[in-house]
């Protein structure tokens, strides 16, 4: 009975459930370093969801099924959603860790929430105070800070690691993911998430199928499949249900708020599990990141 009502309180907490869920995006980052030599970044975003659809559909299928006069009408929808938050995001993140670090990858996915405030401008008109405009420039010199390696003159030459400038497309479109789940449709969050795993699958076979066409991988080390078996079970499983979770209980702007955690996290975990070093730019930009979320939020409130 305590255990009942304690894991009752814990799933109405928004606080701590997305806390927990930048924990495991932070864990996300170092696996996705992790994985460079073990297993190709194509093969591992469709494997994740290979696993995650064996675990769901046998649960949540015949519910799914039960929605299938919701669902069915939003397909479109249902799969641009997929593919930006599930797809898009993971493969370009895996990439991008083949060319930059798990704390490069953490410190700009402290830019989600610029995002999230940007498209809610673009899609829904959300207003968008002064307050939050400086926020918004604040972070995005922190975004540069990471990106040029504290060299800012390589603005001039237009001079980027690759690796980062495809982690700040995948932050780009996980944003827009983000800013779509305010209208999700009106079904229970797990057949929500069932569905956009199922679409997810779907859309990574071609790049699983392209990977080993043209035999640009090895098949997964056993590190690999432990990776593999990591990012199922809670970057791809359960951070995306408290995720969800956390964005039904106090809305997507807010929810998007804690991605600014991520950074902490990841650096935090890359240092300690992959001795990554902590250059000064890093602290740096984790400083302008996370002070430039906290004048957009004061504003938002304001």
């Amino acid at each position: 009975m305590i255990f009942s009502r304690t894991l009752k309180a814990l799933w109405g907490s928004a606080a701590l459930l997305l806390t927990l869920t930048a924990l495991q995006w932070g864990g996300n980052a170092v696996a996705s370093r992790a994985s460079v030599g073990e297993i190709g970044p194509l093969t591992l975003t469709s494997l994740r969801w290979v696993g995650v659809c064996l675990i769901m559909l046998p649960l949540m299928g015949a519910k799914v099924w039960s929605y299938r006069s919701v669902l069915l009408p939003l397909w479109p929808k249902l799969l641009l959603t997929s593919f930006l938050g599930y797809t898009a995001f993971n493969t370009l993140m895996y990439t991008a860790a083949q060319h930059t670090s798990a704390i490069n990858i953490g410190i700009l996915q402290g830019s989600i929430p610029v995002f999230v405030l940007l498209g809610a401008l673009a899609l829904y008109g959300t207003k968008v105070t002064g307050q939050q405009l400086a926020g918004v420039a604040i972070t995005i010199v922190g975004v540069l800070m990471v990106a040029t390696r504290g060299q800012l003159n390589a603005l001039l030459e237009l001079s980027f690691n690759i690796g980062d400038l495809w982690m700040i497309a995948a932050c780009a479109f996980y944003a827009m993911y983000t800013v779509l789940l305010r209208d999700r449709p009106e079904v229970p969050g797990l057949v929500f998430f069932t569905v956009l795993a199922g679409l997810a699958l779907i859309i990574s076979m071609p790049l699983l199928i392209f990977e080993v066409s043209t035999q640009a991988v090895a098949m997964p080390t056993a590190k690999g499949w432990a990776i593999v078996a990591f990012v199922c079970l809670l970057p791809s499983l359960l951070s995306q249900i408290l995720f969800m979770r956390g964005v039904e209980l106090i809305g997507p702007g807010r929810a998007g708020i804690f991605v600014n955690l991520v950074p902490v996290f990841a650096a935090f975990l890359a240092v300690v599990l992959l001795g990554e070093p902590f250059g000064w730019y890093h602290g740096a930009a984790l400083v302008l990141v996370l002070g430039g979320i906290a004048v957009a939020e004061r504003g938002r409130s304001g």
